[in-house]
């Protein structure tokens, strides 16, 4: 009886240390439609590090302790999903849960506000995405109290998740390390003042790539450096017919989160080109980058913040923003190389190279 009991002590134990990893809310069409009649949000927050890349785990224990895998000396990327009308995972988050750990030691935390996503009503996601900023407002500050600090921070946030991340950051009076949005969304935040959407005032360092700017996206500046591959607009390799489905209405908006990954991913250094316009840049008159000292032109994504002294610089003595433009291919992993060609009249060359 003794033998029996013990063992089922030694089994219980076991059991208790078993941690159940979280998964991102599997919703679907029904859960849109239900949203109609009962609307609901929810947020979840999926921690992750290279400890427990296969089983992500709570923030916080049950008595609200902090995770002990978390680390508070380290950098925190807080990576969060924007509209979801049927409530599909994003295609894109385990390969960028995969290559964000693979670049760094950090925490990583996945923002799950699915419910509150899903739904068909668009205005009503947009409506959420401040609740969202309140909610993850108050787990931040209880972060700070373990010990965390606001500029170890990096916000990522793609579409509606790159304002949540704005009202976040101005929650925190901009004092978030980073924020980097990714095709900020551009339905009913397109035109509105710096406090009802994304703004380079929201953290200390705001970089933003803009790749949908006719459609899903906004097309006016935003951060401390804007991207605009290809212009911002159609971006290479994606659909140019409706008939192709809902990859039509969504390649050129995803762009700049493949974009993103590439740049971690690949030996592709994605430098882009100060200019006022792409016709500018097209025609080859922004081809200079004495602006940027040493460093030479700015390169889109993780790499941006190296430029982040001299881009806030412009901003704070010149009331400068800084447009950039580049050229990618239209497949993976988007490499695109640049080449300027000077041609002179013939006496001018004379001139210059004494022919």
């Amino acid at each position: 009886m003794r033998v029996y009991i013990f063992l089922c002590l030694m089994c219980w134990a076991r059991s208790d240390k078993k941690k159940t990893c979280l998964e991102f809310s599997r919703l679907s069409v029904k859960d849109s439609l239900r949203d109609l009649f009962v609307p609901q949000l929810e947020m979840f927050l999926m921690m992750y590090t290279r400890n427990n890349f296969n089983c992500a785990e709570p923030l916080f224990e049950q008595d609200n302790s902090l995770n002990t895998n978390f680390n508070t000396s380290k950098k925190t990327i807080w990576l969060i999903h924007g509209y979801r009308p049927i409530g599909s995972i994003p295609s894109w988050l385990q390969n960028f849960l995969r290559v964000l750990l693979d670049q760094d030691d950090i925490n990583l935390i996945v923002v799950d506000w699915n419910r509150g996503a899903t739904t068909f009503i668009y205005n009503r996601a947009v409506k959420n995405t401040r609740k969202v900023a309140v909610k993850l407002s108050e787990s931040i500050h209880n972060l700070l109290k373990h010990g965390a600090s606001l500029d170890n921070f990096h916000f990522i946030g793609v579409s509606l998740g790159a304002h949540i991340s704005g009202f976040v950051g101005k929650i925190f009076q901009g004092q978030l390390g980073r924020i980097t949005g990714l095709d900020p969304a551009g339905p009913k935040f397109s035109g509105k003042s710096s406090n009802d959407r994304l703004d380079y005032s929201d953290a200390k360092f705001v970089d933003v790539i803009h790749s949908d700017v006719n459609g899903l996206g906004v097309k006016e500046p935003l951060g401390h450096i804007d991207f605009y591959p290809n212009g911002g607009k159609k971006q290479p390799g994606c659909p140019k017919s409706i008939f192709s489905g809902i990859n039509f209405i969504k390649c050129d908006h995803q762009r700049a989160v493949y974009l993103f990954m590439a740049a971690l991913k690949t030996g592709c250094n994605f430098i882009s080109f100060p200019c006022t316009s792409y016709k500018d840049y097209k025609i080859g008159l922004c081809m200079d980058c004495d602006d940027f000292k040493k460093k030479s032109c700015p390169r889109l994504g993780y790499q941006a913040e190296l430029w982040k002294d001299i881009l806030i610089e412009r901003i704070e003595k010149r009331s400068l923003r800084t447009t950039v433009f580049l050229d990618t291919t239209g497949t993976q992993p988007f490499c695109n190389h640049h080449f300027a060609i000077i041609m002179f009249p013939l006496k001018k060359a004379k001139k210059y190279f004494s022919i």
